[in-house]
């Protein structure tokens, strides 16, 4: 693959008429399977031609896809996502749909709280403490791990984030609302309008919160990110407007409790893996828990894809594409990549004990450097779970029978029954095919 400036001999029109059909049926179909299939149709290291959402659109793939996609003159994040997607994932107004100056200085204070080793193992000791009481106190009972999560990691991110308005039950709410706007952003349905009657019900919540501390602002520097957000400026020197204000506060709380997925991915790898269990419970060796968050992070499906827009003058290997063409980078397929993954659909937690994980080739939430487009909030998901898999692993838990197989046309998709524990109590073994297929 290789840029190059506009090339004028290349005919205008030329890739859109390469694009072919529209994919988005299929995409809704297959999900995880989508984007790898389409690259086998098509084999090489050449960028897949396809339509999706009626935009041309060319899959990006190679060893230098990465770099390329999250150099900000390639490709634009400003209208690269849609409507449905803006209105339940991310929010009208996120620092997602930024580019340039206003991008770095809406980032800038994403960073200043979500990437610090205090700030961070800050919220990875709450969270860890919080899963600990919560279990602790349903001692005997089944629960379903995945919303257990999700309700543990909703308090944690209230409390560090500093996050008023809140009270137990209304915590309670933050939660499955999170879940839910996560779990509907990508599927027509009843799915699709919880998720949009969840965020608008909590950035309705956050708004006010807002407008309630700018009466009366305190004094001194932000000591939370709620305090962070209600203050920032951005790149023109205004402040966010309340509604702005509450997505970006959500952009802290949401991806916080949808590390519920991870922790139930977590309890899926330890129940097939006796022997690994054992050795998180003991952390033996040091830094195994961090391996084994970076290890489930890659193996099991989360994020199918990443979008934004090509500018105007791009060429991609050799073909100058239209404004506005749509530009995919495979997640899951990167994630899997025999290229660049030893038996890449072997679940193999020390692969990362003596190597940390380069940049671009382990991205489950995006590549490039932090500074760019790359999640602020992968620092806290690893540490996060890496401080929540001890607990779960020490835990007096069985796996009941119960369909833990992973369908990889739901996006997002997580063990169908939630993964259900038994704490401290016998119970059957986990049934049937527990994968049910990571590999599309």
């Amino acid at each position: 693959m290789r840029l190059s400036c506009p090339d004028h001999s290349n005919p205008d029109g030329a890739a859109a008429r390469r694009s072919g059909v529209d994919r988005t049926l299929a995409l809704l179909l297959k999900g995880y399977g989508w984007l790898p299939a389409l690259r086998r149709d098509q084999p090489g290291e050449h960028p897949v031609a396809t339509r999706l959402f009626g935009r041309p659109t060319r899959v990006l793939r190679g060893p230098e896809a990465v770099a390329f996609f999250y150099d900000e003159h390639h490709a634009l994040r400003s209208g690269a996502l849609p409507g449905p997607v803006l209105d339940t994932l991310f929010g009208r107004g996120a620092v997602h749909t930024l580019d340039g100056p206003e991008h770095q200085a809406r980032k800038a204070m994403f960073l200043s709280w979500l990437t610090g080793p205090e700030a961070v193992g800050a919220l990875a000791r709450g969270a860890a403490e919080g899963l600990r009481e919560r279990l602790a106190e349903r001692e005997g009972e089944e629960v379903t791990l995945f919303d257990e999560g999700g309700l543990v990691l909703a308090r944690a991110v209230r409390d560090w984030a500093g996050l008023p308005g809140y009270d137990a039950g209304g915590t309670v709410r933050l939660g499955r609302d999170c879940v839910a706007m996560v779990d509907g952003f990508a599927t027509p349905g009843p799915r699709h309008l919880r998720a949009r009657r969840a965020r608008k019900r909590q950035e309705e919540l956050l708004a006010a919160e807002v407008v309630r501390a700018r009466a009366a602002p305190p004094a001194g520097p932000p000591r939370t990110p709620f305090e962070a957000v209600v203050a920032h400026r951005d790149a023109d020197g205004s402040p966010l407007d309340p509604a702005t204000a509450a997505v970006e506060l959500l952009n802290i709380a949401r991806p916080t409790v949808a590390i519920t997925w991870f922790l139930t991915f977590a309890a899926h790898a330890m129940s097939l893996r006796p022997r690994l269990r054992r050795r998180l419970a003991e952390e033996e060796p040091v830094g195994l828990a961090r391996s084994f968050a970076h290890e489930v992070r890659r193996f099991y499906p989360f994020v199918p894809f990443i979008g934004a827009l090509a500018p105007d003058g791009l060429v991609l290997d050799g073909e100058r594409l239209p404004h506005g063409t749509l530009l995919l980078l495979d997640v899951y397929g990167r994630n899997h990549d025999p290229a660049l993954w030893d038996d890449p659909y072997r679940f193999v937690p020390d692969r990362f004990l003596t190597t940390s994980p380069h940049t671009d080739a382990l991205i489950p939430q995006g590549g490039g450097p932090r500074e760019g487009h790359r999640c602020p909030g992968e620092d806290i998901t690893v540490a996060v779970l890496a401080e929540l898999t001890p607990v779960l692993a020490r835990l007096d838990f069985t796996v009941p029978e119960q369909d833990l197989r992973i369908p990889l046309n739901r996006v997002p998709t997580r063990p169908r029954d939630g993964l259900r524990i038994v704490i401290g109590a016998s119970a059957g073994a986990a049934s049937g095919s527990l994968m049910g297929g990571v590999r599309p």
